[in-house]
């Protein structure tokens, strides 16, 4: 069996009544802690002497084998030997402290410094002695947090969190997310729990807050959530295009705050904190409604009535202090519309719930986006948002709503074109193109475009009169009327080649712009000279 030796049960037992833990003892000197614990039970279950002193104990009962041991004298720390007084160790580094301030500031390493110290200066010592001397040396100054006050009425500030475990409709307890939005200057919250979240929900949400207070704030301080910001950015971040609707139809701007820059909206998070460990910690509800009611009746009797910690006032005293700084709400709701990205089809129409709204002027083959509200629809530009054509909104699928003018083939259309060319070229063929219209309807266009297409190749004046020789015939067809054409053109070329033609006028010699020709005969012999 093994025994522990004499020596170390002296040492263990000396620690022990040293009150030295029983876990350090056992680092020290190698023995098993088990060990050590049934010595512990044996030094406890020993009588203690009665005297605790330096010197020896007299009388019959004493015991010098538990006197204190005498103090030992100060070890130099330098040398190891006894007898002299503590001093500090001096660091190996302390030669070269100025320089490697200067690497620290720089942003070095302590291996960096060591390896440099190695090649350079020819340093001898460890590492671990560079390491212990960098961090000593590096001071970090303590993080300074910039206090945020506001005007009444100026901001709010707006935030998801968890609600209490709530009874779902699947029939298990679930937590629900928590809307706050707190008035940053009085700290005056709205709080409601809801059991899903989107971009009309959000938007929903920051309406009921602002009828609750009576009015709204220049601003609202917001994370980068989906349903508030659509591309987080630190200059120009995209807002949801409905969310930033319902703020600017109650005059608000949003400020989004940083990515991971929760301090921004400080106010908030704290009021997220107040709630889950003050009011809902601990509860169940058995329905969605009977937390929202606990919150209203829990927000106006404790936390409006509370004396906040840093403004040393009452929160309900401050918000009617603030509530005339309000922005007065607007005197008709919020129209709500859900958006969409389509394309105009190579008719001009885009198609939106099964029916089809003309998109002029947008381009064929270009996206749009759509707005679709209760009874109208909007269709919009993707880039700037510029509003481009309004529509009634339709409640049966098929429906067109395209205006005759727009449409690429209308046979109404085509005919009041082709008269509007007739009646350019002259009365009788505007005539004979209505003759022909009322007679053999929509199917008389083909002659119709044949008659007035015949301008490029005659002139008007010529088609007009073969039209009217055509019609004293009473030839309608396209083929006399070309054919009286070229007769007319061909009689009135030949009128033209039998007019006598008149002597050209002879050319002109003399003029203020023409230059004599002993002028250009010296020009030409200077250039031969050069």
């Amino acid at each position: 069996m093994n025994v522990l030796k004499p020596h170390l049960e002296s040492t263990v037992m000396t620690l022990l009544g040293n009150g030295v833990p029983q876990r350090e003892i056992a680092r020290k000197i190698g023995v098993d802690r088990k060990t050590i614990r049934k010595l512990a039970r044996k030094s406890a279950a020993a009588p203690r002497a009665e005297a605790n002193s330096s010197t020896l104990a007299t009388g019959p009962e004493a015991r010098p084998e538990i006197q204190n041991p005498p103090p030992r004298p100060p070890v130099d720390t330098t040398t190891g030997m006894p007898g002299r007084p503590f001093q500090p160790a001096r660091s190996a580094c302390e030669d070269h402290r100025e320089w490697i301030e200067e690497q620290l500031r720089l942003g070095r390493n302590a291996m960096a410094i060591y390896q440099e110290l190695v090649d350079c200066r020819g340093f001898t010592a460890r590492y671990n002695s560079v390491k212990r001397f960098c961090r000593a040396l590096r001071s970090r100054e303590p993080e300074q947090f910039d206090r945020l006050e506001f005007a009444p009425g100026e901001e709010a500030q707006v935030d998801y969190g968890e609600g209490a475990p709530t009874l779902h409709p699947s029939g298990k307890y679930r937590k629900p997310r928590l809307f706050i939005m707190t008035l940053r200057y009085s700290r005056r919250s709205f709080r409601k729990v809801v059991w899903k979240s989107s971009a009309e929900v959000w938007a929903r949400l920051h309406e009921e807050a602002f009828q609750y207070f009576q009015g709204a704030t220049q601003y609202v301080v917001l994370d980068n959530l989906k349903e508030g910001v659509i591309t987080p950015d630190l200059y120009e971040p995209e807002l949801n295009h409905l969310y930033a609707a319902v703020l600017a139809h109650y005059g608000v701007t949003a400020d989004p705050a940083r990515v991971r820059d929760p301090n921004r909206k400080g106010t908030v998070e704290c009021a997220i904190q107040h709630t889950q460990s003050t009011a809902l910690k601990g509860k169940r509800f058995t329905s969605i409604e009977e937390q929202n009611a606990y919150l209203v009746h829990w927000e106006e009797k404790w936390a409006a009535s509370r004396i906040h910690g840093r403004a040393k006032r009452q929160v309900e005293e401050m918000f009617q202090a603030e509530r005339p700084h309000l922005k007065p709400l607007p005197l008709t709701p919020f129209l709500y519309f859900t958006e969409g990205i389509r394309t105009v089809a190579d008719d001009t129409t885009i198609q939106v719930e099964g029916s089809w709204y003309a998109a002029s002027p947008a381009r064929i083959r270009t996206e749009v986006l759509v707005r679709v509200y209760a009874t109208e629809i909007e269709i919009r530009d993707v880039a700037t948002l510029q509003l481009l054509r309004r529509h009634p909104r339709a409640y049966r699928k098929g429906e067109l709503h395209l205006p005759d003018a727009e449409r690429v083939f209308n046979p109404s259309r085509q005919t009041h074109y082709i008269l509007d060319l007739a009646h350019s070229i002259g009365p009788k063929t505007h005539a004979l193109c209505l003759a022909l219209f009322d007679q053999r309807g929509r199917e008389a266009q083909k002659t119709m475009w044949g008659v007035v297409r015949l301008v490029p190749r005659f002139p008007a004046l010529i088609v007009e009169q073969a039209v009217e020789t055509a019609v004293t015939r009473e030839h309608h067809s396209l083929k006399a009327i070309r054919a009286i054409a070229e007769q007319l053109l061909h009689r009135a070329l030949a009128e033209l080649e039998e007019q006598p033609t008149s002597p050209a006028p002879p050319l002109t010699q003399q003029h203020d712009l023409i230059r004599e020709p002993t002028l250009y005969a010296e020009f030409f012999n200077d250039s031969i000279r050069r």
